[in-house]
């Protein structure tokens, strides 16, 4: 299968697709948001407010009381845990400290664009292993990949954005070639719900996960996140944060352990909109079975679609964007092609009216498509 090296930048960034997609080419433009993938966020109203609060610094690796819910999530010890910025500062100051310039990171893609991209302007270099035509992650190909330069192996599992989760066979084959050069498995478990059971932190010593409050429970705009594993590593990362933001906000510390003490209550809302918008969705791909194929998600709030014919994912999302005002995710800003992220852990009402508005566009592609004259052959040739 195909592997992509992400050579170490020097000179100018990049650009992030997705940053540029959702904060600068989307917003003012959608009232339906189907392209988040977290649930349906909550409302401060929601949850109490510590009005005594003294809003002072707090402590760099998290409040005592956030920690311990954190740990008791995986059964580990509050040593074992680093509240932080997000999942996003989790994972960067993970590779911080995990990553000098030189080593080795393997990766899976489509996937996160910051698992190449933060290793790479470290001086690192990712391989990026594409899927098995069958949507499965290669990971024959990857264990081939990991080797005594191999510093971290970064998993994503349920993955964003194909809604993928590795099972137990491809899970040993990986951790078997970790173990075999002391490489690192960095876990992204956004999207994981059950914990610990559907945790993979304790295949293996030298696992760390990541997670937030955002995605399951519906709270991004926390900003509250986590790391779990080995003491060392975490305890390391911790130190680095002295260099990105010093500690959290103590409020939102307050806040996020509040939905971690209803963790039950968030979590029944999580699968109540899954299951429900998993079947409207599902409904609404087999009406469109020349447009759209479903990727059938494992565990996740969105899922993958792939597209036929000539027009770029890109382009079929900015006509939607344009002309449904509906928000949904190319594949482009994942670093693949010929796919959609949507989310559908939606209300009913705003999903119904999501996927209406998305049939106006097909139906637009369709008429269009059926009123345009066929190619002369000079134009073929061309």
């Amino acid at each position: 299968m195909t592997v992509i090296p992400v050579t170490p930048v020097t000179g100018a960034h990049p650009g992030y697709p997705m940053r540029h997609w959702v904060f600068r080419d989307a917003p003012g433009r959608y009232d339906i948001d189907l392209g988040d993938s977290n649930v349906d966020c909550g409302t401060v109203a929601e949850l109490p407010f510590p009005s005594h609060l003294v809003l002072d610094y707090g402590t760099d690796r998290g409040g005592d009381r956030l920690r311990a819910l954190v740990a008791g999530l995986y059964g580990r010890t509050a040593d074992e845990v680093g509240i932080t910025h997000g999942a996003q500062e989790a994972l960067y100051l993970l590779y911080s400290v995990l990553l000098r310039p030189g080593d080795r990171v393997v990766a899976f893609a489509p996937g996160w664009q910051q698992a190449w991209e933060a290793p790479a302007r470290m001086g690192c270099r990712t391989d990026l292993v594409a899927a098995t035509p069958e949507g499965r992650p290669d990971v024959a190909r990857a264990a081939a990949l990991i080797g005594p330069d191999c510093r971290v192996v970064v998993l994503n599992s349920p993955c964003n954005p194909t809604g993928a989760r590795f099972t137990d066979d491809e899970v040993d084959v990986l951790v078997r070639a970790a173990r075999r050069y002391g490489s690192h498995l960095l876990i992204d478990e956004e999207y994981v719900a059950d914990l610990p059971a559907d945790s993979l932190l304790g295949r293996y010593e030298r696992a760390v996960s990541v997670s937030s409050v955002s995605k399951v429970y519906g709270f991004p705009g926390l900003r509250t996140g986590w790391m779990c594993g080995p003491a060392e590593v975490v305890r390391a990362a911790m130190d680095h944060k002295h260099y990105t933001t010093i500690s959290n906000s103590v409020l939102t510390e307050w806040l996020a352990a509040e939905v971690l003490e209803r963790r039950e209550h968030y979590l029944d809302r999580y699968r109540r909109l899954t299951s429900a918008g998993g079947r409207l969705l599902g409904a609404w791909a087999a009406r469109h079975p020349d447009a759209v194929t479903l990727r059938a998600p494992q565990g996740t709030p969105f899922a993958w679609l792939t597209l036929p014919g000539s027009e770029s994912s890109l382009s079929f999302c900015r006509r939607v964007l344009h002309e449904a005002r509906v928000l949904l995710m190319p594949a482009e800003v994942f670093g693949a092609q010929r796919g959609v992220r949507i989310t559908f852990a939606r209300e009913e009402d705003v999903l119904k009216e999501g996927l209406a508005r998305i049939d106006a566009v097909l139906e637009g592609r369709r008429s269009a498509a059926a009123a345009e004259p066929p190619l002369s052959p000079q134009h073929k040739e061309r």
